[in-house]
């Protein structure tokens, strides 16, 4: 029988397909998926993870509780926790979880938020690409989208502030406070933040800038007593526990020299795998007395230079404190290390691993020491904690939080670095935006325009991207148990009054969301304002993963080997 021309197309199609499956089944341990497939999972990967922590956007967002598998529990509603302590599978996923690490270590908020986003952009890139668009050609319109608002939010909605008063900072502390675990109590922890940073302002003599590394500000957990029990002490605090080494020690040193050490200051042994054969009896007496003066000596290496406080990350014997005590000098023993390298930076001195010179005699010189103000034992709580004030380099201080829980104080101590750094970027860049989804509204408005001015492929993914922000509002609004869709149309409409070329009116530009009443305000005003920083980052760094995801159109996974018998 004569085969039409149709049906063998149709066997010699499936033959090659047959033939392609096979081929790659050839030289693959594994299995390949390409395409539409591979696009559909990552995306729905995407996705379920920016839905893990949408209902934690914003003041009112609700928190979240992990259990690890030990069956450690961790209350939090800040974007990066959560999503550090889920073990994320699929690598697409993944990327989000990296995109929240790297928002917190470079501004330290807007961790939720940004995942939203980027999850967002994802969804609406895929149904493009779905619908016949070329992936590159939305790239192309994210990445100019992305480079039109970072120049929007800097030339239009960015407010300048440069003789920066403490009203600034203390809002934006507790703008990113209003949406943790003690928004009620904000505007006391926004204060404590502030005067945090305050402290440890540091000005580099090059430059002439100011800089606040958030470093210097250490944080100590007690419980008991309430969340308002918490203050600020001045002076770096050495840990819990971490008192003299012995009761004859004085309290206080003022003008204190402190000497750093990382050796052990106990009865010297000899090192392993050394014997030693001892013929006559009198010299044993001889060996164990020079294995006590070796200790000794060094004791009185670091003294003679006039160290008053010792400060070791090994341990000290009771012999060896004897001569600590009766040279009036405090010792602590099993200190950690990066506390001695704070305390080094703080005090102009030298962290000493050992007082071999290079000739092989043992020295300690005074230019290794660090100088403070004065060093107190200070009883805060139930624990002894040596405070170190007035050191000679750089400022520090420490906050001593106290709550009911370890739950609470942990999540306190992540709050209150979030703050922190808010407080960090906006004193060092000195820009700020209205917050309550302004910035995402006006730029969704700006970005349609914009679209519109575009005569190629590039006009839908702008005015896609346009559509994406504006899930950042919306989600306030439905976390905030109100109207999203009502809202979200009143916010666009006084975005666009305010970009209408007649529009003169200065309150239309900054009006967002006040997530407590549910109505529009100008946020400028209403003192709910974010680091201008934040938000280009945000949008810099959800754009770029959602690039980074959409251009995957292949994903081959190897099959373990088998292991042979």
């Amino acid at each position: 029988l004569p085969i039409s021309r149709s049906e063998s197309l149709g066997v010699a199609n499936g033959a090659a397909c047959s033939l392609a499956m096979s081929k790659d089944q050839l030289y693959l341990a594994g299995e390949r998926s390409t395409g539409l497939d591979v696009r559909t999972q990552n995306v729905t990967a995407a996705l379920s993870v920016a839905n893990v922590v949408k209902s934690s956007l914003g003041p009112v967002g609700l928190d979240k509780m992990l259990v690890d598998d030990v069956g450690e529990v961790t209350i939090t509603n800040d974007g990066a926790t959560i999503l550090s302590q889920l073990e994320v599978e699929h690598p697409a996923a993944r990327v989000l979880v990296q995109l929240s690490e790297m928002q917190d270590k470079e501004v330290g908020d807007g961790t939720t938020s940004v995942v939203i986003l980027a999850s967002e952009l994802l969804k609406r890139a895929h149904e493009l690409v779905k619908n016949g668009i070329h992936p590159t050609s939305v790239m192309a319109g994210y990445r100019m989208a992305m480079k039109e608002s970072i120049r929007f939010i800097k030339s239009e909605l960015a407010v300048k502030t440069e003789k920066l008063g403490r009203e600034v900072a203390f809002n934006v502390a507790r703008t990113t406070l209003s949406s943790k675990i003690f928004g009620r109590e904000s505007d006391f922890f926004a204060n404590m933040a502030v005067d945090a940073m305050a402290m440890v302002k540091d000005v580099d003599p090059e430059s002439g800038k100011a800089r606040y590394p958030v470093k210097s500000v250490g944080i100590i957990k007690q419980h008991g007593g309430s969340a308002k029990d918490s203050s600020l002490i001045h002076g770096f605090v050495l840990g819990p526990g971490m008192g003299r080494a012995a009761q004859g020690m004085p309290r206080t040193v003022t003008g204190a020299k402190i000497a750093l050490l990382d050796i052990d200051l106990r009865k010297t042994k000899m090192a392993m795998g050394v014997q030693v054969v001892v013929t006559d009896v009198a010299k044993l007496e001889d060996i164990r007395k020079r294995e006590a003066d070796i200790t000794k000596e060094r004791i009185d290496l670091i003294l003679s230079t006039g160290a008053n406080v010792i400060l070791t990350t090994k341990g000290i014997d009771d012999m060896a404190l004897k001569y600590f005590v009766e040279a009036g000098a405090i010792a602590v023993r099993r200190c950690k290390k990066e506390d001695l390298r704070r305390i080094a930076k703080l005090t102009g001195g030298t962290l000493m691993i050992t007082l071999a010179d290079m000739e092989g005699h043992e020295t300690y010189e005074t230019s290794m020491l660090g100088h403070a103000e004065e060093v107190i034992e200070e009883r805060i709580c139930d624990d002894d904690h040596l405070v170190i004030k007035g050191g000679k380099t750089q400022r520090s201080c420490c906050c001593l939080l106290r709550g009911a829980n370890m739950h609470m104080l942990d999540e306190v101590e992540r709050s209150l670095h979030d703050a922190l750094c808010a407080v960090k970027r906006t004193m060092e860049s000195a820009s700020v935006v209205p917050g309550g989804g302004s910035v995402e509204a006006a730029l969704s408005i700006y970005l349609e325009n914009f679209a519109t001015t575009i005569g190629s492929r590039e006009q839908l993914a702008i005015a896609e991207f346009a559509d994406s922000m504006l899930v950042i509002p919306k989600q306030l609004a439905v976390n905030a148990a109100q109207d999203a869709t009502d809202i979200v149309a009143k916010l666009r409409s006084n975005h666009h009054a305010a970009q209408s070329a007649s529009n003169t009116d200065l309150d239309l530009k900054r009006s967002g969301l006040d997530c407590i009443s549910g109505k529009i305000q100008n946020n400028l005003a209403a003192g709910i304002i974010e680091p201008a920083l934040s938000k280009v980052k945000m949008i810099q760094f959800a754009t770029e993963a959602a690039i980074t995801v959409l251009r995957i159109d292949d994903m081959i996974k190897l099959a373990p080997e088998e292991p042979q018998q």
